[in-house]
C-alpha cells in the first residue's frame, strides 16, 4: 500500500541549528501541536510542512495541493493578526516553554477565513466548534521549513505507533487486508457490530482512536483508551486487531474530515477505512450520510483506499441483536438507541448505560470516570 502521494513522510528529529537574532519564540496551540505531530509522523503525507499561500488556497477552492495531489482540509500554520514581529525568520516552536522544532519563515499571508470556512464546514456560523476554532486561531498564516528536534506527543505508550510502525506490525501479523476504524467517542456496542461484520471481508481490524484535541464536552481520551483495552480484551481475537492511537486534532468538518482520515489511513498502510453515520460531524450541520456522499465525487483509484460504508446501527428488540435498517424488518418502536449526549447525561446523573448499548466491562470504565468528574 503506497502513501499517499507516493511517499511516507517522517521529519527526522536533529540538533537546533544556531538560532538568529531575527527569531521568536511561538507557544503551541493544542491544534498546532497535533497537526505538527501528525506531519512529522508521516500520518499527513505527503505534506512536509504547514501549507503555503498556493497550497492553501487550491485546497480551499480545489480539495487539491498545488501539484494536483487530492486533498480536502487546509493545514496552516495559523497566528492571530500582529503576533509576528517585522522581520523575523525563525519561529521558536514550543509546547509548555520548552523547545521543540524550528519554523524558518519563507512566506506569510492572510488566509480568507469565511471562505474557508464555508468550503471546508459547510457553513461560516461560528457556533460550529470548527469554525470557531478557526476564527480563534487568526487570520495571519507563515509556511517555511521545519526543523525538528523533539516532535511534540501529548499520548505515550506502546498503542503509540507511527504510520513506519503499523504498516510493520500489519505485516508481521500476515494480514494482506487491514480496515482501520476512527472514532473519537466511547466504544459501544454499534462499533463493535461494524468492527466484526468488517472483519468478516478483511484480514485486520485497526481500531484507531483519536486522541488529541477535542471539543470539551467529549470523554477524555484515556477514559475512552481504557474502554478499548477492555472491549478487546473481552470480546475480539488477539491476533487480528491492533490498537494505536490516532493523535490527530479534530476538525468537525464532517465531509472533508471524513477524506482526511481516510488519506491519513492509507498512510498508515490499510486498505480498508468504515465511514458510518454522521462521520466526524457535529450537531446538525450535516446530513446523516453526506460524509459517505463525498467519496462518489473522488476517484477511487487517487483516493488509494477502499471505503466501508455502514448504515445506522441500533438494537432491536425483536431480533435481540444490533442491526441496521439493511438487516432489520422491524418498526423503530423495537429500535433502542443513544445519542453522544444522551450517554453523557446518564453517566453525569450516575445511571448505568444499558446492555444493549455497552458491554459491562465498559460501562463501568464509564460511569468510574464520570464520578471522579
Amino acid at each position: 500500500m503506497a502513501a499517499h502521494g507516493g511517499e511516507l513522510i517522517e521529519l527526522e528529529v536533529s540538533h537546533p541549528r544556531s538560532i538568529t537574532s531575527n527569531s521568536q519564540e511561538i507557544e503551541l496551540s493544542a491544534k498546532q501541536r497535533a497537526d505538527l505531530e501528525m506531519i512529522c509522523i508521516g500520518a499527513y503525507s505527503p505534506l512536509k510542512g504547514f501549507m503555503n499561500k498556493e497550497d492553501y488556497h487550491s485546497v480551499v477552492a480545489e480539495m487539491r495541493l498545488g501539484n494536483g495531489t487530492l486533498w480536502p482540509i487546509p493545514l496552516t500554520f495559523q497566528l492571530p493578526r500582529g503576533t509576528l514581529r517585522p522581520g523575523v525568520d525563525t519561529l521558536i516552536l514550543q509546547v509548555e516553554s520548552r523547545p521543540v522544532g524550528l519554523l524558518h519563515v519563507n512566506s506569510t499571508f492572510e488566509a480568507d477565513l469565511e471562505f474557508e470556512a464555508e468550503e471546508v464546514f459547510g457553513t461560516s456560523n461560528s457556533a460550529h466548534p470548527g469554525v470557531a476554532a478557526l476564527y480563534g486561531a487568526g487570520s495571519g498564516c507563515v509556511s517555511g521549513d521545519l526543523e525538528i528536534f523533539a516532535i511534540p506527543r501529548d499520548f505515550t505508550g506502546s498503542e503509540y505507533l507511527t504510520p513506519a510502525r503499523a504498516r510493520e506490525a500489519f505485516v508481521e501479523r500476515g494480514w494482506q487486508t487491514t480496515v482501520a476504524f476512527q472514532t473519537r467517542n466511547p466504544i459501544h456496542r454499534a462499533h463493535e457490530y461494524l468492527h466484526k461484520v468488517a472483519l468478516e471481508i478483511v484480514d485486520g481490524l485497526f481500531l484507531n482512536p483519536l486522541v488529541g484535541y477535542t471539543k470539551g464536552d467529549d470523554v477524555p481520551a484515556e477514559t475512552r483508551m481504557r474502554a478499548y483495552r477492555a472491549l478487546l480484551d473481552n470480546y475480539y481475537p488477539k491476533d487480528r486487531v491492533i490498537l494505536g492511537v490516532y493523535p490527530a486534532a479534530m476538525r468537525y468538518a464532517g465531509p472533508k474530515e471524513a477524506v482526511l482520515h481516510a488519506i491519513s489511513r492509507k498512510n498508515y498502510g490499510c486498505s480498508h477505512f468504515i465511514v458510518g453515520r454522521d462521520h466526524a460531524g457535529v450537531g446538525d450541520f450535516y446530513g446523516t450520510y453526506a460524509a459517505q456522499d463525498i467519496f462518489a465525487k473522488i476517484d477511487p483509484e487517487e483516493l488509494g483506499i477502499q471505503i466501508i460504508k455502514f448504515e445506522h446501527s441500533f438494537f432491536c428488540q425483536r431480533c435481540e441483536q444490533v442491526v441496521s435498517k439493511r438487516t432489520c424488518p422491524h418498526d423503530s418502536s423495537y429500535h433502542l438507541t443513544l445519542s453522544g449526549s444522551k450517554v453523557r447525561e446518564l453517566l453525569r446523573n450516575g445511571e448505568e448505560l444499558p446492555a444493549h448499548f455497552s458491554r459491562p466491562e465498559v460501562a463501568a470504565i464509564l460511569m468510574e470516570a464520570y464520578r471522579i468528574i
